[in-house]
């Protein structure tokens, strides 16, 4: 299994914050300054216009609030786990249909239309504004709507709500601040925020009721369509993280969790000192298709291998796993590195999930310390001997999955000395080749990591080694690498 310690990214670094900063200080010091004139509109409680004033400051102080909240989401991003929804976060009036909120979260832009009203209880007559009109599509030959016929306008589920504002400031005296639904005349469904007062007569009752209402309805679609692309995102990411964690799991699984030498047989020194280590992608969060493997066969050779299979996420992981079935599998029974990718080229062929993956596959004979191998689109093993560092050469081979015409797999072979380390990387830490007749960058980093290489006393510092060197790099994709020392008598 991976070692954790290794595995290590650094976090993502958060955005610049200068415009959004200065953007959310302009709506601060707006904000006192309209308040300011909120009160200012409070002084003469007699006169209609000023109530008329600050009522529209209140619904403007209210939309500033939101803003600068808006735009401090903004500015701090999208968070690793979205906050609930309003409803669930203990915001209290909201509806339970629609999560529709009221009372001081119930804001809505300026430009909306505005209209006021006010109903004299003595009279029993109503005063509209022309747009308080033109916002219940009623026309003004038709009078203004009293208090008795305004629930005739309102969504039946809204009406207890509309009621229990009207009742609160006739009877109680408290101020109105709340919203409804209205279908107009044209069939038209709008939602209206009302604030407003009783007005009181000169024995302390309530003579009539002023309001300002505002029709909010685009914004609520607005809110609702935030809420909802919310909801999805959230969704998203636990469906993401759940997906991780099984392919976590499922790679850890697959990749052997084998540290130092194979066992020996009798008195012998051990034929090999084996290492391995994943190194996840330094931009996604996202498990790979790299493995890295090896197995002793029952002929005394050890099975190495290393790989890259296309895609990621628990996809990935279970192509891989079957991969590394048909791996181990072909090589118990015999079969030589080359012929092997040949029979595995055929398995993905013939697979229901079609996939490529470059595979670099290597049997190793402790008897005679032969090392026959055989790749797939896949860089080849380097070898490290006397502090110096190459790449074996050897015949190159198509990607596995490829083609469909049953590719052949040519191998190759390399005598090894006591003392040499033999590393397979993947090509997430080699890279592509930059010009013909030269290393990839990656090659070349791992072959000046030789002299390191010599003073290790195990396959372990070699890889750690490799991780130090690697480890920070910002990785497009994932990576595998094994190191094997062969075994000294001495």
């Amino acid at each position: 299994m991976p070692s954790p310690l290794f595995a290590d990214r650094p976090s993502p670094q958060p955005p610049q914050r200068g415009a959004v900063d200065a953007l959310i200080s302009q709506t601060r010091r707006l904000r006192g300054e309209v308040d300011a004139v909120r009160r200012d509109a409070a002084v003469d409680e007699d006169d209609p216009r000023h109530r008329w004033e600050r009522a529209l400051c209140d619904l403007a102080v209210h939309q500033l609030d939101d803003l600068r909240a808006h735009l401090g989401q903004l500015r701090d991003g999208v968070p690793e786990q979205l906050a609930p929804p309003p409803a669930a976060a203990g915001r209290t009036g909201a509806s339970a249909r629609d999560g529709r909120p009221s009372g001081e979260a119930a804001t809505g832009s300026l430009l909306s239309r505005v209209g006021s009203a006010e109903w004299n209880l003595l009279t029993d007559e109503a005063q509209w504004s022309d747009e308080l009109f033109a916002i219940f599509g009623r026309p003004p030959a038709a009078g203004p709507m009293s208090l008795d016929e305004l629930p005739s306008v309102v969504f039946a589920e809204d009406q207890p709500r509309l009621t229990q504002l009207v009742t609160g400031c006739l009877v109680d005296g408290k101020p109105i601040d709340g919203e409804f639904r209205v279908v107009r005349s044209d069939g038209r469904v709008r939602t209206l925020h009302m604030v407003g007062e009783p007005v009181l007569d000169g024995d302390g009752r309530t003579a009539s009721m002023w309001a300002v209402l505002r029709d909010v309805s685009e914004l609520r679609r607005s809110e609702r369509a935030v809420r909802e692309s919310g909801d999805s995102l959230r969704r998203r990411q636990e469906a993401e993280r759940a997906e991780h964690r099984a392919a976590v799991e499922l790679q850890e699984a697959v990749l052997p969790p084998w540290r130092g030498p194979l066992p020996p047989a009798g008195d012998a020194p051990a034929p090999l000192d084996l290492a391995g280590h994943y190194l996840p992608s330094g931009s996604s969060s996202r498990i790979g298709g790299d493995w890295y493997d090896a197995l002793e066969l029952p002929d005394g050779d050890v099975l190495l291998s290393v790989g890259d299979l296309t895609g990621h996420g628990v996809l990935a992981t279970s192509a891989t796993a079957m991969l590394l079935g048909a791996l181990r599998g072909l090589a118990v029974a015999g079969v030589e590195p080359g012929p092997l990718l040949g029979h595995v080229n055929r398995l993905m062929e013939s697979s229901a999930q079609p996939a490529l993956a470059g595979a670099l596959c290597c049997r190793y004979a402790p008897a005679t310390r032969t090392l026959r191998w055989a790749r797939a689109g896949h860089p080849a093993p380097l070898l490290f001997r006397d502090g110096t560092g190459c790449a074996l050469t050897g015949p190159e081979g198509i990607l596995l999955g490829a083609t469909a015409s049953g590719a052949a797999y040519e191998q190759a072979e390399a005598r090894l000395r006591p003392g040499d380390v033999l590393l397979l990387p993947t090509d997430g830490l080699t890279g592509q080749t930059a010009a013909p007749g030269r290393d990839a960058p990656g090659t070349e980093r791992l072959l000046g990591l030789a002299p390191r290489f010599a003073r290790a006393r195990d396959a372990r510092e070699c890889v750690r080694a490799v991780v130090e060197e690697f480890g920070d790099t910002e990785r497009v994709d994932d990576a595998c690498v094994v190191v094997a020392r062969i075994g000294d008598p001495s």
